[in-house]
């Protein structure tokens, strides 16, 4: 008898990588404004209040969605509504220049409008990532998956300062709107047929129909653990991604493109470490450690080691120095992906798209609230001590939330 052979290339690996990449394209679409508002502050003088705002609105339109785009994922499966959803914030962040030239609150309308296509990317990504990855493969996955934002990120920053200085700012966005449309060709064309993954796996299965179990999931302790430590990590993450090119231009003088690059070698580190947390993470599972030892010893670690150097920061005499411990905070905050990222998965796995889209919906609030919050405090104290004071704050109640109320175990069926 001749068993039928093995493909080298797995699909589901198409779906991870294409996931990821659709991640990559969403922080270098929003990602490019903090470098390039440097250049557009100062073409319509705007405040840093001002330039606070328009960095801050596109998580307005962002929040609104992010539970509706997951019980969309949920019902219909993640390939369509993400395909769209790339298509859409694409089309977007390429009439990003027309909007600014219009007028400031036309620029703020399209921010939030690109928002609410970009709200669809991690949970319609994790309802693939549910329905085409086995279990032991999850954590990795899901790290992969996150660090498409510290890939983003560390291409996004060097590029639009190259673009601004050598085309103009409203190059960036043309270049970066062009490259989702792209994505969505290969997404529709390569990801087709059924999931590889068992129906036990399976999450949207035969009885999809009976609908979400709202309350129970409402009423979990390991969800808001899950919400609360996603929107302490995200406090965190939305400052380095809208303020560092301002926090190294204006602390150390760097030029517009200097700023760029040393704000985007901190996402290296993160990219590095979220990728290797989840190897660790994955073979620890598979070794038998419990999954609520190991989501909290990541979370911990990550949340509690990012906040001491953000506290040390505050007293950096150098670029240099300070790049380092942006590095490292970076790095020891991407450890979280295997902390608070999969542990959807491990509690309610039929439902992790739809625990996401309610997190995130929380986790925004920092790239409203916080990003807007930095600017405020540097206008009144002239420095960025206070928001990283208040960063590391928030990592520490992150951190002690999750060691007492999140779990591993299997809660919700």
């Amino acid at each position: 008898m001749t068993l039928p052979s093995r493909p080298a290339w797995p699909r589901r690996f198409t779906v991870v990588v294409l996931c990821f990449a659709a991640v990559f394209i969403a922080y270098l679409d929003r990602a490019n404004i903090s470098v390039a508002a440097i250049a557009m502050k100062e073409q319509f003088g705007w405040t840093e209040t001002e330039k606070g705002l328009v960095l801050s609105s596109f998580f307005v339109g962002y929040l609104v969605l992010q539970v509706a785009s997951g019980w969309l994922a949920n019902r219909y499966g993640g390939r369509i509504v993400l395909g769209l959803a790339v298509l859409w914030w694409s089309l977007f962040t390429i009439l990003t220049p027309a909007a600014a030239m219009v007028s400031l609150p036309m620029l703020i309308a399209a921010r939030i409008t690109m928002g609410l296509g970009e709200a669809a990317v991690f949970p319609a990504a994790m309802n693939m990532i549910a329905r085409w990855v086995p279990v032991t493969e999850r954590s990795r996955a899901v790290g992969l998956l996150f660090s498409g934002l510290s890939f983003g990120t560390l291409f996004a920053l060097p590029a639009t300062g190259w673009l601004v200085r050598q085309h103009g700012w409203p190059s960036a966005f043309y270049v970066f709107g062009v490259v989702g449309l792209v994505w969505g060709v290969a997404w529709f064309v390569g990801v087709r047929g059924e999931p590889e993954v068992s129906q036990e796996q399976n999450p949207v299965g035969p009885d999809r129909a009976q609908g979400i179990p709202w309350r129970t999931i409402l009423s979990t302790p390991g969800v808001w653990a899950i919400t609360v430590n996603h929107f302490c990590h995200n406090w965190s993450l939305y400052l380095f991604v809208a303020w560092l090119p301002s926090y190294f231009r204006a602390t150390f003088g760097l030029s517009i493109t200097n700023a760029g690059l040393y704000s985007a070698a901190p996402w290296l580190t993160s990219f590095v470490m979220a990728n290797s947390a989840a190897w660790v993470a994955d073979r620890m599972l598979t070794r038998g450690v419990q999954a609520t030892l190991v989501r909290k010893l990541m979370q911990t670690i990550g949340l509690v080691g990012s906040a001491a150097c953000l506290l040390l920061l505050r007293e950096a005499g150098s670029a240099n120095l300070a790049l380092m411990l942006v590095c490292s905070a970076a790095g020891l905050l991407a450890i979280t992906n295997s902390g608070f990222g999969p542990n959807g998965f491990d509690i309610a796995p039929r439902y992790a798209d739809v625990i996401f889209g309610i997190s995130n919906t929380f986790a925004t609030i920092p790239g409203i609230v916080g990003v807007a919050v930095t600017g405020w405090l540097v206008d009144r104290t002239g420095s960025y001590a206070a928001p990283f004071l208040l960063t590391a704050s928030i990592s520490a109640v992150g951190a002690l939330v999750f060691l007492v109320f999140a779990t591993g175990r299997k809660v919700i069926d």
